[in-house]
């Protein structure tokens, strides 16, 4: 299974597929093996978390992000707006940039 995600940590991202669609977020974490993607305030679930007095840990039911289908979500370009493909263009100086299919602009890393 090809495991390269065209997706990086700090991303703006829409999903476009599933009980989240719609919604925007930035990738917290990137999982490629598993082609996986961790996007904040999407899909979230809820754990039951048992306290231990110990540890200083507090019972009770916690909400947080679980991971995501990389194929999911599309990055938000910053430029136009769209939600959009990465592909990749060789600048000037011969270094690889990450480039909105739909307007060209280059997505920097945030």
């Amino acid at each position: 299974m090809n495991t390269e995600i065209n997706l990086r940590k700090n991303d703006r991202v829409v999903v476009i597929t599933g009980k989240d669609r719609g919604k925007t977020g930035r990738v917290i974490e990137v999982q490629p093996r598993k082609h996986k993607v961790l996007v904040e305030g999407v899909n979230i679930v809820k754990r039951h978390n048992k306290a231990n007095s110990r540890r200083g840990v507090q019972g009770g039911i916690l909400e947080r992000e679980a991971p995501i289908d990389s194929s999911n979500v599309m990055v938000l370009c910053p430029h136009c707006g769209a939600a959009t493909r990465a592909g990749h263009q060789i600048l000037e100086d011969g270094s690889r940039s990450r480039a909105c299919k739909k307007c060209g602009a280059t997505i920097e890393k945030q």
